[in-house]
């Protein structure tokens, strides 16, 4: 099997490190070789920060270069479009529609850009974008975006719901659990009515 790549983009303390280690997890389950990496921007709450996850019969780098990512999964808009040249040609974003202001914007130095989704359309992007935030309250948690998102992606993918629930069973808290079931349950069903 051809090695595959899912980037996952957003701001510090948004939970892409635990959607990582969800798919990891995910993958490592289906019997395949799996590479994540890490890779912050700023560290602290409110920078960018990027995880890779490849997947495969045999994973040698877990980097994901310019043109590689057949997913891009979005916590934020402008993370989203910022990320754009790393989308494979045949690629999807999935992204939450929440806008989050990077530092030049709070300082006034930059204005937030407008109709980002039609402009990653317009550059030749499929973009499964809704709105995260709001099923991640509906399950109970504001928090949950990340596993709203793991839902959405999971209508991307060819394996059983039981597989994601698994995953999820192994890497989340107990205590958190029944909502984030909730919370992936909401994601995978408003992607199905999206289409």
């Amino acid at each position: 099997m051809k090695t595959k790549n899912i980037m996952i983009v957003g701001v510090g303390g948004q939970g892409s490190l635990l959607a990582s280690k969800l798919l990891g997890r995910l993958l490592l389950n289906q019997g395949y070789d799996v590479k994540v990496s890490e890779v912050h921007g700023m560290s602290q709450r409110g920078g960018s920060v990027v995880t890779y996850v490849r997947w495969g019969d045999s994973v040698a780098s877990p980097v994901i270069d310019q043109g590689e990512a057949d997913f891009i999964v979005s916590f934020e808009l402008l993370e989203a479009a910022r990320w754009l040249p790393c989308l494979a040609p045949d690629g999807q974003i999935i992204t939450n529609t929440q806008q989050i202001d990077p530092l030049p914007v709070i300082t006034g130095a930059a204005s937030y850009p407008e109709e980002l989704v039609s402009r990653m359309t317009a550059a030749g992007a499929k973009v499964d974008a809704f709105d995260a935030l709001k099923l991640a309250s509906e399950a109970g948690s504001s928090k949950a975006v990340n596993i709203v998102l793991m839902g959405r992606l999971s209508n991307y993918f060819t394996l059983p719901e039981s597989a994601w629930l698994q995953a999820i069973e192994q890497t989340v808290p107990a205590k958190f659990l029944e909502l984030n079931k909730k919370a992936f349950a909401l994601g995978r069903s408003a992607g199905k009515t999206a289409g």
